[in-house]
């Protein structure tokens, strides 16, 4: 038995164990430990806080799978919180390296905010079969891979079985990709609801899946603008938090600035006793 010190935390509803980076422990098999929500502690996934040589921090995101992701928006917020209460960062605007490249990221208490990596490989209008029905969604990678489709009467929608079809289909192959459930609220915000590459399942929100949501719904709802600062997009998410998403818009479809703002709770502290 191995007693791992872990803190847990909360963004928009997406659930995290946090814990420093350790040598020789073997990060998929203890997420899949840490992450039972029978015999564990029970999240979404582990964060892992490493020494950067491109940053000031490297953040590790294992899905609750085992499976290692690019980037996670929530799990960002919940890092950079954890950063600034235990860590003391010098700079109030600081760097943390991802598989997707490096964000920055500030906090203010169970407040914080993550500037991601430029959304790329965007793909609107894409015609897909599932379970012999025909459905047109638009693709974009948010630091990872993400598919939007409109809906009305989003709370009818059947989030894991459509999910899963979606996520495993061949057009988006090998990667797979997550699947967001979008409906358009009131001008200047939408509801989503995301079924998560690694968790397998509908989670309550997912960070990089607001962010794609909401640049998509934007795009759609502006369709001649091809110029815009500071563009304002606000994403209601499963677990009834409000997300705010801003962007910068340029020519030929070019995003760049891209910040994502929302809570980041603080659950509970203590030891795992981890039994390997």
């Amino acid at each position: 038995m191995v007693t791992v010190p872990i803190v847990k935390m909360a963004g928009a509803g997406n659930d995290f164990i946090i814990i420093e980076a350790r040598q020789g422990l073997d990060y998929a098999k203890f997420t899949k430990a840490v992450c039972s929500r029978q015999n564990g502690i029970g999240a979404d996934g582990v964060l892992v806080l490493d020494k950067s040589a491109k940053s000031d921090y490297r953040m590790r995101i294992i899905n609750a799978d085992g499976s290692e992701a690019e980037m996670c928006g929530n799990g960002a917020r919940c890092l950079a919180a954890y950063i600034a209460a235990h860590h003391k960062p010098a700079k109030v605007l600081f760097g943390m390296e991802t598989l997707a490249g490096e964000i920055l990221a500030e906090a203010d208490g169970e407040t914080a905010r993550v500037r991601l990596s430029n959304p790329r490989d965007y793909r609107p209008n894409m015609n897909i079969t599932v379970a012999s029905q025909k459905l047109e969604v638009h693709y974009i990678d948010t630091g990872v891979p993400h598919v939007v489709l409109f809906v009305d009467g989003l709370q009818e929608v059947d989030a894991n079985s459509l999910g899963a079809l979606i996520r495993n289909h061949p057009r988006f192959a090998p990667r797979g990709a997550n699947v967001n459930f979008v409906e358009h609220t009131r001008d200047g915000m939408v509801s989503v609801r995301t079924y998560e590459r690694g968790v397998e399942a509908e989670t309550l929100a997912c960070g990089t899946g607001a962010v794609a949501a909401a640049l998509i719904a934007w795009l759609h709802a502006n369709p001649g603008l091809k110029e815009q600062k500071e563009a304002v997009m606000k994403v209601s998410t499963a677990g009834k938090e409000i997300l705010e998403v801003t962007f910068d818009l340029h020519e030929a479809v070019k995003i760049e600035n891209v910040w994502l703002k929302g809570s980041a709770k603080l659950i509970a502290k203590g030891d795992y006793y981890y039994h390997g």
